[in-house]
């Protein structure tokens, strides 16, 4: 029963209209409608995607100033803390055996 129960869900997923509604044991099942990324329904391939020509600068550009900024932000954040004695690093000496 189980694997006759998935002989017909895995052939209505296989169907090619995506977009119908299937009657299955009893129970209505509706495909969903896919899309395809690399080529169209005749069968020819899409143009290949414009690439940004600095795309490497962009992401320099992104990640330096958010790396900057964090470590601002993670500088006044550990000052705040040990102004107000709620974590102060201890100096351990590990020279002095």
């Amino acid at each position: 029963m189980i694997i006759s129960r998935f002989a017909q869900l895995k052939a209505a997923a296989n169907a090619t209209n995506f977009s119908t509604m299937r009657q299955l044991g009893g129970r209505t099942i509706s495909e969903i409608q896919r899309r395809n990324a690399t080529h169209f329904r005749s069968g020819a391939l899409k143009p290949k995607p414009e690439e940004m020509p600095f795309g490497m600068m962009g992401v320099v550009c992104a990640v330096v100033p958010g790396l900057f900024i964090g470590a601002a932000i993670s500088k006044s954040v550990a000052n705040f803390l040990e102004e107000n004695d709620l974590f102060v690093p201890e100096d351990d000496d590990d020279d002095e055996d």
